[in-house]
């Protein structure tokens, strides 16, 4: 059957309707591709940028491997080459330790015994000095140099000494100059001349010089006398390691201004030095004339407290108007005779303090204490100036004979002197023993206890004791490093 027009129509708007959709999807699709391929296009660009992103870390990450790597080389290096520094400094520091002594010879005088034996008593006085310094050192005196310089303007010295009455012939005194500085070759003694402050000046530089070398452990000013130092002392003691390496050598009494800046005291008068200063004693000679010429008196008797009276007095005059001392005397009327009770002298407290019974030794264990060694200043230096295969074996002369014979690299010749056996025992003793208090060797020739302790405290700065090796309520300088000569 024959379709109508109308039909047609319909057919056709449907298939423009059906196009029109046709349309519409194509062009959704074609969008939907086209914001796929934007999308797609920013991811892919995304993606390279984050590879490279990743590639530039991780060469950085590498980079910052080798870097820490060689950060880490360098810091053992630094580390390595400070540990060598420190153990060069201290080597340098401790390899030639001294103490340094300066005296201000026109007050801080020698005994005038010493001084009157000439060349012989400086050679005395520079050994006791060198000695009694030592002495003070403790443990370091095996390895310690002393170097003394006394200054003084000589020729004023022999005359105040002649003055005095301690030395008949000024020339004494230029002999005695001569022996203390033969005495060591550390020792000078040196005139300064005429002039006010010539040697405080020589004292204040050589003592500044000094303290500024770390080798020099104490500094001893023999400057007892003199008030005038304290400014001195002052400006050095706003340093407080100097303070301590500061000692004042006491020969008269030291002077008020210089205890109150706390500097440490030192007395030598035992041995070496004079307490008492010089006194013009020709004026008071010359004044005894007129006693020949005064009244002869007669000393009222005293006894038992009673009111002495007045007794009858001549005047004699002398034919000759000069009279000699000796007549002085011979005239002069006889000392008065005195009954009274007689006070008991007192007591001086270090008297009383060496009556108190001393306390038992400290036991440091089964071995006990090791024997003391007395050491002769001159054979320890003698030991020390030894180098190298120059050394003398302490097994072979504290033991011997040495078990490594020629195999080993000291000295196993030399034949020493008793003195220079006890210097070698010295030395060998401040190491020590490995064997402590259960060393059950006869002959050990090392310590087993720390020989450094005295009056409650280890002077040792390096001390390779144990803390039991010491008494009981020991006191350490430092931690096991100078104080002393620090």
């Amino acid at each position: 059957m024959a379709a109508s027009e109308s039909d047609l129509m319909a057919f056709y708007q449907r298939f423009q309707t059906l196009s029109l959709f046709n349309d519409s999807s194509s062009r959704l699709i074609e969008d939907l591709l086209l914001y796929s391929k934007n999308v797609e296009d920013a991811l892919r660009e995304e993606n390279r940028s984050l590879r490279r992103q990743l590639t530039d870390s991780q060469l950085d990450l590498d980079d910052a491997t080798r870097s820490r790597r060689d950060l880490q080389q360098q810091v053992a290096n630094v580390e390595s080459r400070n540990r060598d520094l420190a153990a060069d400094n201290h080597h340098l520091k401790n390899n030639n330790p001294f103490v340094v002594a300066l005296i201000d010879g026109d007050c801080c005088l020698f005994k005038e015994d010493l001084v009157r034996q000439g060349v012989e008593g400086g050679k005395k006085a520079a050994y006791a000095l060198r000695s009694a310094v030592l002495e003070q050192c403790g443990d370091f005196a095996g390895n310690m140099e002393v170097i003394a310089k006394v200054y003084a303007n000589l020729g004023g010295l022999a005359k105040a000494m002649r003055r005095n009455g301690c030395l008949e012939a000024e020339e004494t005194l230029k002999e005695f100059t001569i022996g203390f500085t033969q005495g060591k070759a550390t020792f000078d003694f040196v005139d300064v001349g005429h002039g006010k402050e010539r040697a405080d000046n020589k004292i204040k530089e050589t003592a500044k010089w000094n303290l500024r070398n770390y080798n020099c452990k104490q500094l001893l000013l023999g400057i007892s006398h003199d008030a005038g130092y304290a400014p001195f002392l002052d400006e050095l003691f706003q340093d407080e390691t100097k303070k301590r390496r500061v000692t004042v050598v006491e020969g008269v009494p030291t002077v008020r201004e210089l205890v109150s800046t706390g500097v440490n005291i030192l007395n030598f008068n035992n041995e070496i030095f004079r307490s008492e200063k010089l006194v013009d004693k020709t004026a008071l000679r010359t004044n005894i004339a007129p006693l020949a010429t005064s009244a002869a008196v007669n000393t009222p008797t005293v006894t038992n407290g009673n009111i002495p009276t007045p007794a009858s007095s001549t005047t004699s005059t002398p034919a000759n108007a000069t009279a000699s001392y000796a007549g002085a005397i011979g005239n002069a009327s006889p000392p008065p005779k005195i009954t009274l009770p007689i006070q008991p002298r007192p007591v001086n407290a270090n008297a009383r303090a060496s009556a108190t019974p001393k306390q038992p030794a400290w036991n440091p264990g089964p071995r006990g204490l090791d024997p003391p060694i007395k050491i002769s200043p001159a054979a320890l230096e003698s030991i020390k100036k030894r180098k190298d295969n120059n050394k003398l074996c302490n097994n072979h002369y504290l033991r011997g004979p040495c078990s490594k014979g020629e195999a080993c690299c000291f000295e196993h010749k030399y034949k020493p002197t008793k003195d220079e056996i006890d210097a070698i025992a010295f030395l060998a003793r401040l190491n020590p023993c490995t064997s402590g208090q259960d060393c059950d060797v006869q002959d050990c020739i090392y310590g087993h206890h720390c020989p450094s302790v005295k009056d409650g405290v280890c002077t040792h700065p390096y001390c390779k004791f144990e803390d039991e090796d010491h008494p009981p309520g020991t006191k350490y300088r430092s931690t096991k490093t100078y104080d002393y000569f620090s």
